[in-house]
């Protein structure tokens, strides 16, 4: 994940809804429980640990039963000393008492259940990062100590690993066209951070490599759930059992969603995002903008896929009044540096969302030599009366501006190389009249029209029209 370009942004349910859901979590609310639960009795070891025969009045409080409870009921406490909902009152003594964010829970603004529960899913995710219990047994020696070089365990390519599988998550769950609210299947999620991008078919050594990284995914992903990060399917276990070849060969390998399905829920997408902030990664939502002004909306849409524009657009526009709206937008499309064909192009998809409230503001730049042919556009496909019909000079400068915006925000398009052999085939003498456009792009856009046209003897048409325009803007 690049960390100078942004990312898509990312649609956020509200600060409320996102803290009904963290105090919902099972993990979460175990640990208020025991916070609660929690009196002068309790005691905890040197690191704030649970002393072991106190488990069971834990698990028993939390209603857990089953050879997992005391493990539970100890993560919960763990979680519960983690965020500030316990204190430890004397380190010594063991003793402990309600801490003072505990009150957040019940008390606090939703930001304030969100800052605790951003808390919680640090101490789950360096959990997730830490080889399983057996592993450690296994490794101890007989003085009790743990050998750490005997578990080939590195903690931070470890914690590297999760973080760049959670960044994939992420990336797939807010791209245009891609997972969404759909769940992702392990596998390819495994493949995403083992298969290089450049690689044909996966060697034996490499699907290995993705095959063990699948399964610590698969416990992984069973640690994060209970803090409402992920909605997770885990591994079919009868996959990982020994089985014959015959019920092997039975087996409906088709049915990918066997081998583990995950998706980030609300809350997961809103901790990722936080942690993605706290890097340093530019990771915008939807509505960062609306209260912004024009000119920060246009530039700021301009790297957004085209439904987050829109988006971004519609809650810009739901705080102000149509007609002041606007105008601001015209006068922020306003410009003839390099980005101001596609603010101009972005100014015309909002003005489209607003009604006939505006059209005042329209009518007023119907003679701006920049804005008046996209005012011509609106009017006109509002049904408006008495539009000046623009002059051809109008309309060669706002066909260059078009283009410019369009080589701007898609590059070198199937869609743009379609207008350009409509434009040349339309009008005979296009290029003869384009060099001359009075606009800041012609150059380019006659040189682009030039790359992109398949016709030898247009396209050369294109590049000398090009040379001349650049020639006559002194360059």
């Amino acid at each position: 994940m690049s960390e100078s370009s942004p990312l898509p942004p990312v649609r956020l349910t509200t600060e409320a809804e996102l803290a009904r859901d963290a105090l919902a979590t099972p993990l979460l609310s175990r640990a208020a429980r025991l916070a609660r639960w929690a009196g002068p009795d309790t005691r905890v070891g040197a690191g704030g640990e649970l002393v072991e025969e106190q488990l069971p009045g834990a698990a028993d409080a939390l209603g857990l039963t089953g050879d997992d409870a005391a493990a539970t009921a100890s993560e919960a406490w763990r979680v519960a000393v983690d965020t500030g909902l316990v204190e430890i009152v004397d380190e010594e003594e063991g003793t402990v008492a309600a801490g003072a964010d505990l009150a957040l829970l019940t008390s606090g603004a939703p930001q304030d259940v969100l800052g605790v529960w951003l808390t919680a899913l640090e101490t789950v995710l360096a959990d997730a990062s830490v080889p399983d219990l057996d592993d450690l047994v296994d490794a101890m020696d007989g003085g009790g100590e743990i050998d750490f070089s005997s578990l080939d365990w590195d903690p931070e390519a470890e914690a590297e690993f999760l973080d760049g599988v959670l960044g994939n998550l992420y990336l797939l769950t807010v791209s245009e066209g891609g997972a969404g609210e759909s769940p992702v299947p392990l596998p390819a999620l495994a493949a995403s951070m083992i298969v290089p991008d450049d690689m044909g078919e996966p060697t034996n050594d490499v699907l290995e490599q993705v095959s063990d990284a699948m399964m610590r995914l698969d416990d992984q992903f069973r640690l994060l759930e209970p803090v409402g990060l992920v909605d997770f399917q885990p591994v079919d276990e009868t996959l990982m059992a020994d089985t014959d070849e015959e019920s092997s060969a039975a087996a409906d390998d088709a049915d990918v969603s066997r081998y583990g399905m995950v998706r980030l829920t609300p809350l997961g997408l809103y901790g990722l995002r936080a942690r993605l902030l706290e890097s340093g990664l530019s990771a915008p939502a939807v509505g960062d903008l609306a209260d912004k002004g024009a000119d920060a909306l246009l530039d700021g849409t301009a790297a957004f896929p085209p439904t987050a524009a829109q988006a971004e657009t519609e809650q810009w526009l739901a705080r102000r009044e149509p007609l002041p709206a606007a105008r601001e937008l015209l006068a922020a499309a306003r410009g003839g540096d390099a980005g101001a064909p596609l603010r101009r192009l972005h100014c015309q998809q909002a003005l489209s969302l607003v009604g006939l409230e505006a059209e005042p503001a329209l009518r007023e730049v119907l003679d701006d030599a920049e804005l008046g042919g996209l005012a011509r556009v609106w009017l006109s496909e509002h049904g408006a009366a008495d539009v000046p019909p623009p002059s051809e000079a109008m309309i060669f400068w706002l066909t260059i501006d078009t283009i410019a915006a369009q080589l701007a925000a898609e590059g070198n398009s199937a869609e743009l190389q379609g207008l350009v052999e409509g434009l040349a085939q339309q009008h005979g003498g296009f290029f003869a009249a384009a060099w001359r456009v009075d606009h800041p792009a012609t150059p380019d856009v006659l040189e682009a029209m030039g790359r992109l046209h398949p016709d030898k003897k247009v396209a050369k048409e294109a590049r000398k029209a090009a040379f001349k325009a650049r020639s006559q803007q002194g360059g």
